[in-house]
């Protein structure tokens, strides 16, 4: 639940939702490079997403049929509240990745 606090780590996990898989280059928000890996970083340990390395780029997906199955109804609910509150809203993605 720690790894959900953060408003980053939550605008990650607003973008993720779709189901998407996305470069860690294509996310965007208000922070130094080194700060968002931390964030990703968290999230991955967290077992929120799962990270798969190609070459040198990696891509990023929710693992949201595991957060469904462990804790039914949270990410949804989760996600509704922070949409109505806007938080995460900071983070965004950009189509092409760096």
């Amino acid at each position: 639940m720690a790894a959900l606090s953060d408003p980053t780590r939550l605008g990650i996990v607003r973008v993720l939702s779709d189901g998407a898989e996305r470069g860690w280059g294509q996310f965007r928000a208000p922070v130094a490079k080194s700060t968002l890996s931390h964030h990703l970083k968290v999230l991955r340990e967290a077992g929120v997403t799962q990270t798969r390395q190609e070459g040198t780029r990696c891509f990023v997906i929710l693992r949201r049929d595991d957060l469904d199955a462990r804790f039914p109804g949270l990410l949804p609910a989760l996600l509704s509240a922070a949409l109505a509150d806007g938080v995460g809203e900071h983070v965004t993605e950009s189509s092409e990745e760096d």
